[in-house]
């Protein structure tokens, strides 16, 4: 055979490979509202950059028919490419081959660009479509699932782990993208759970929906396991990419650095009057991190699950920032179990990644209650004091309002190494809210007024006694535990300043093998 032979059959193999299971399976895929492995590779990479690995690699079983049909590259697309200039590692999973069901050969592609994107410390990108298991090939593709978690848990804090679903993702398959750092769904296309509706009825005898048991929104608002939920998949490519811009290669690198035009020094006068003079009274704490951030841009994460605290990404003067803020709106911005393990994971994620974290704190406690108690409140709210404390990044913690109990504790107080701690004229630091403070002090005083209208004064002027004694910020000022009071308008020149000044922190934990930490 000459050259030009030997040349003209490798380009027909790659046109036979990048057709995947046939142009019939495409077209399903299409009606479906799904692209193909490639066009969502082509979506998310910079135009052009994509190299792509084994592409002729295909499954070695021989039972159930399979030595009969084979497919060049085996149901996933893997490689690297870049994101805004930077390498990334990815890999596809191809819903027109087999379903997209993993082999033991498909899952050796996986590990070897996870291998790869860890030498050289640049992310992973996984994007999930897959039937589950190739149940022809049996333990061996059950070795092939472990053999990517494993791989997975050894990323975990090394490298950026991104998991986007969008389709099928069942059974074994469900525990990689549970292992990376982000998950987001399609609301349109997207499932994820460990058993499916029909062996769940006959197990259980439970009669329920795929999308009731494990669509989008169930993991998007109920049980946590997805980050974000897109619309469609085109919306959850350009959020990977966003999210990317946050974020650094790996745990040796500093996040992005980023041209600022947003003068540093810009004053918000509404933050002057954003906070009630109710102290019950809610608003929005999204209203103050637009204000204060660069160019009102904040990426929030975990955005329906939780709502009473918000996490997300955002920069100051073009720096990379964690934001963790509770939020008055939504419970009160009370703690509970769902809010405690989510901001925690985030803390967690940002230190690893050498990502400051800006704390705002308005916070009545944790929520009481048999359910929160008989749940693991207290283990869950220990997730979130662990996190802050073992937290080495710089850390900037502003009280806008209430910080009461060990709620106050948790969120990033100066005894858990918080570096610089603000808080504005209206906050209120002390053991709990006036209210609580005088029914458990004057008690029995209270019990001894039987005039109604002069029970109801004396109240009155002991919680007004109480809030000027302790629930003020200079009472903690007074003993170093708030670094400053400060002019609500000038938090955005203030936290910039902070962290410009704690850029060359170092902090380091004693020597271990790894914390145990409460789970």
């Amino acid at each position: 055979m000459s050259i030009e032979q030997k040349i003209k059959e490798l380009l027909e193999k790659r046109i036979e490979a990048k057709k995947g299971g046939g142009v019939n399976r495409i077209e399903s895929q299409h009606a479906k509202g799904k692209f193909t492995a490639r066009e969502r590779l082509e979506m998310l990479l910079d135009e052009g950059s994509f190299e792509e690995f084994d592409m002729f690699v295909m499954h070695r079983s021989h039972d159930f028919g399979l030595e009969e049909e084979h497919y060049m590259g085996d149901g996933v697309v893997t490689g690297h490419g870049t994101i805004d200039g930077r390498v990334v590692y990815v890999f596809s999973q191809d819903f027109t081959v087999f379903g997209g069901s993993l082999s033991e050969t498909y899952a050796q592609k996986i590990c070897k660009i996870m291998d790869q994107a860890m030498k050289v410390g640049a992310p992973v990108i996984g994007i999930n479509d897959s039937g589950g298991a190739r149940i022809q090939e049996g333990v061996r593709s059950l070795a092939g699932y472990a053999d990517i978690f494993q791989r997975n848990i050894m990323a975990s804090g090394v490298i950026p782990q991104i998991s986007a679903v969008f389709g099928p993702c069942a059974g074994g398959a469900v525990y990689s993208p549970a292992l990376t750092d982000f998950v987001l769904m399609s609301e349109t296309s997207s499932y994820m759970f460990v058993t499916g509706p029909k062996v769940t009825k006959t197990v259980t005898g439970e009669d329920i929906s795929t999308e009731d048991l494990g669509g989008a929104w169930v993991h998007g608002t109920k049980s946590g396991v997805t980050h974000f939920v897109v619309t469609n998949e085109e919306e959850g490519i350009l959020l990977i990419r966003k999210l990317l811009s946050y974020i650094p290669q790996n745990n040796l690198e500093e996040p992005p650095l980023t041209e600022c035009t947003d003068p540093i020094n810009r004053l918000e006068d509404s933050l002057n009057q954003i906070i009630p003079e109710n102290a019950n009274k809610p608003y929005d704490v999204l209203d103050i991190i637009h204000s204060i951030v660069d160019y009102g841009e904040f990426l929030e994460i975990h955005r329906n699950f939780a709502k009473n605290i918000v996490i997300g990404f955002a920069k100051f003067n073009g720096m990379s920032v964690g934001i963790v803020a509770n939020q008055p709106n939504f419970l009160a911005g009370v703690l509970d179990i769902d809010a405690s393990r989510k901001a925690a994971r985030f803390v967690r994620f940002c230190d690893a990644f050498n990502i400051p974290i800006v704390t705002l704190v308005d916070v009545p406690g944790f929520l009481p209650g048999s359910a929160q108690e008989y749940g693991g409140i207290i283990i869950h709210g220990a997730k979130l004091l662990f996190a802050y404390g073992e937290a080495t990044v710089p850390k900037v913690t502003v009280t806008l309002r209430k910080s009461y109990g060990g709620a106050h504790d948790v969120m990033g107080s100066k005894q858990l190494r918080g570096d610089i701690n603000y808080a504005w004229p209206s906050a209120e630091i002390a053991v709990m809210g006036p209210a609580g403070a005088i029914e458990v002090l004057e008690g029995k005083t209270i019990l001894q007024i039987k005039d109604p209208e002069e029970r109801q004064q004396y109240v009155k002027t002991k919680e007004e006694e109480y809030r000027e004694k302790f629930a003020n910020p200079y009472e903690a000022a007074r003993y170093g535990y708030i670094d400053d009071v400060i002019e609500p308008r000038n938090s955005r020149f203030r936290i910039i300043r902070a962290l410009q000044a704690l850029a060359t922190k170092k902090d380091v934990n004693p020597p271990k093998k790894h914390s145990n930490i409460p789970l």
